[in-house]
C-alpha cells in the first residue's frame, strides 16, 4: 500500500495515505501513534522504524479511515463516547483505555491535552500540544469534505465543538488536519462554525450526491464541504 512518511520536526512526523494522514509524536520516553491509517495494516511497523522508544496508539475517532491498523496494537486510547461507533458501527475489535476531556498524556517532557469535541462522531477529539502549539484536530477542522451523514453525525454537537475549540485560540498557531490541506490556519475554525450554522439554518443549498452506496446532499461552503443526510 502506498503511503508517504514526512518529518515535520525532529520529533513529529505525518503519514500520508492516499485519503487521510496520521501522526507520530515522540518524546522522551514514550512515543504516541495518533491514528492508524485506514489501507495499511503495518501502523505500527511504520511508526517504530521511525522511533527507538515504545510506541502506544490513540485514536481520533473510531471511522474506519482512522482505524485500520488497530489490530497491531493489543490497547489503545479512546474517548469511551466513541465506544459505540467503534465497535457497533464499525465492527472493530481490541481494547481500549479511556481518555478524558481536559485528561494529559505525558510522552515525557512532552505534554498532550485532550479535548473532547462530539459532532463528527460522539466520542471524536482533538490533541493539543501547548509547547509544540499545534492542535491534532482529527476530522473536525479540515477544508475537505466533512462527513455528517450517519447515525452517529450530528451537526448541533458540532457548531458547539467548534465553539469550544475557538476557547483555546490563543493556545496554537496551526491545526494538522486529517484530511484535506496540511496544515491549516486556526481562522478555519470560526470559518466552520459560521457556515455550519448557514447549513443548519438552511440558507446554503445542497446538491444531491452519492456516497459508499448511499444518497447524501453535499454543501460547499467554501472552506470546506459537509457532507450531510439526503
Amino acid at each position: 500500500m502506498d503511503y508517504q512518511v514526512i518529518q515535520i520536526d525532529r520529533h513529529t512526523w505525518r503519514i500520508e495515505e492516499p485519503g487521510v494522514r496520521f501522526f507520530l509524536l515522540e518524546g522522551a520516553e514514550r512515543a504516541l501513534l495518533i491514528d492508524s491509517g485506514m489501507q495499511v495494516r503495518n501502523a505500527r511497523e511504520i511508526a517504530e522504524g521511525l522511533t527507538a522508544l515504545p510506541v502506544s496508539l490513540l485514536v481520533t475517532h473510531g471511522d474506519r479511515d482512522h482505524v485500520g491498523s488497530n489490530e497491531e496494537f493489543p490497547v489503545f486510547y479512546m474517548h469511551p463516547a466513541e465506544a459505540s461507533n467503534y465497535y457497533n458501527t464499525q465492527g472493530k475489535t481490541g481494547e481500549f483505555l479511556p481518555v478524558w476531556d481536559g485528561e494529559t498524556l505525558d510522552l515525557g517532557g512532552r505534554s498532550l491535552e485532550i479535548i473532547a469535541l462530539p459532532g463528527h462522531t460522539p466520542g471524536s477529539i482533538a490533541v493539543l500540544d501547548r509547547n509544540a502549539r499545534i492542535l491534532i484536530g482529527g476530522d473536525l477542522v479540515q477544508d475537505g469534505q466533512i462527513f455528517m451523514f450517519g447515525v452517529q453525525r450530528e451537526m448541533h454537537a458540532y457548531i458547539h465543538s467548534l465553539a469550544k475549540l475557538e476557547g483555546y485560540r490563543g493556545a496554537f498557531d496551526w491545526v494538522y488536519p486529517s484530511h484535506g490541506s496540511f496544515p491549516v490556519s486556526p481562522d478555519l475554525i470560526p470559518a466552520l462554525r459560521e457556515a455550519a450554522e448557514r447549513v443548519l439554518r438552511g440558507e446554503v443549498p445542497g446538491t444531491e450526491s452519492e456516497m459508499h452506496g448511499r444518497k447524501i446532499m453535499r454543501y460547499d461552503v467554501g472552506v470546506a464541504a459537509f457532507l450531510g443526510e439526503a
